[in-house]
């Protein structure tokens, strides 16, 4: 009989060690590479990845999907209208049956509870497409962007502007694992969750512009989250002034960057100026969700790989 390895599952950014980030962090440099010199690189053959929607996606399920192509395997889309999910079946029988038929599952779902559900009931690892509480994967591909364009982010200071969201969560998580600051900065009536934060590497601004003060990155989202979009208009009135312009990217340190999860709204959390200006790494930020999540599912897999 073949050993069975531990699963190990990426549900929230804090379940990888600062060790372990690092090593997915070179083995991203090397794919990424591989990538751009169009050199073929198949680890993953014969290798299925199941991807979960419960909401919609256009970065997750592209950057999850092409990824696993470009490893050699196999990706499968489901969403709650093609599985028995949608039709009541309990989370736990879900992760039973899919994980004895595929090799790895990413979920993109709504309550962190109903992942953490399924991936106690799966024999393969489970990773977070995003859940309400936790989008650790985008994280994640912002850290690896920040390192491409300005090396390690340890004892940097990382602005937060906008609404306490799943992004949030995972910055403070990030900030904890690799030591760095967050400055955070949200309207009234739309503090922090502080269930979910597990960390003191934080400093709480009322006024967003003083959030943005000294900061090496700058980081916003929509104001209105999926799901919450019947509080669309009382939501734009509550985020007047946290918009991230011009004005408050003059606060921030010189060489610093502009980040956003996208898709974004010129005009509301972010001036077209700011988004579309040279101190944005958008794009990269967008397409490094491809190479970081190559790599962290090259690593659940098939754990440490000599680099050389």
């Amino acid at each position: 009989m073949p050993i069975q390895k531990p699963i190990k599952h990426y549900l929230q950014f804090s379940d990888l060690t600062l060790d372990e980030y690092e090593y997915v962090i070179e083995r991203a440099h090397l794919i990424k590479r591989k990538f751009k010199n169009y050199e073929i690189y198949h680890p993953l053959i014969d290798r299925t990845l199941v991807m979960v929607f419960e909401k919609n996606s256009t970065r997750t399920r592209l950057s999850f999907e092409a990824g696993m192509h470009q490893l050699g395997g196999a990706a499968i889309y489901l969403n709650t209208r093609d599985s028995q999910l949608g039709r009541g079946e309990p989370v736990e029988d879900a992760g039973q049956v899919m994980s004895r038929m595929c090799d790895i599952i990413m979920v993109r779902t709504f309550g962190q509870d109903i992942i953490e559900r399924f991936a106690a009931h799966s024999r393969v690892p489970v990773i977070n497409g995003l859940t309400n509480e936790h989008h650790p994967c985008q994280v994640f591909a912002d850290i690896f962007t920040y390192y491409e364009h300005r090396g390690s982010i340890t004892g940097k200071t990382v602005a937060w502007v906008g609404d306490a969201n799943n992004m949030l969560y995972s910055w403070l998580q990030a900030a904890e694992v690799f030591g760095f600051h967050v400055n955070v900065s949200t309207p009234k009536g739309y503090d922090m969750d502080m269930s979910l934060v597990s960390t003191d590497r934080y400093t709480f601004f009322d006024n967003p512009s003083d959030a943005c003060q000294g900061a090496h990155l700058v980081n916003t989202d929509v104001w209105t989250s999926m799901g919450y979009e019947e509080e669309n208009a009382a939501r734009l009135k509550a985020f007047d002034g946290w918009i991230v312009d011009s004005a408050k990217m003059a606060r921030a340190a010189p060489d610093a960057l502009f980040m956003h999860c996208l898709p974004a709204h010129r005009g509301e959390e972010v001036a077209a100026d700011v988004i579309d200006g040279p101190q944005s790494v958008v794009w990269d930020e967008a397409e490094n969700r491809l190479h970081i999540q190559k790599a962290l599912i090259e690593y659940l897999l098939l754990g440490r790989i000599d680099t050389k």
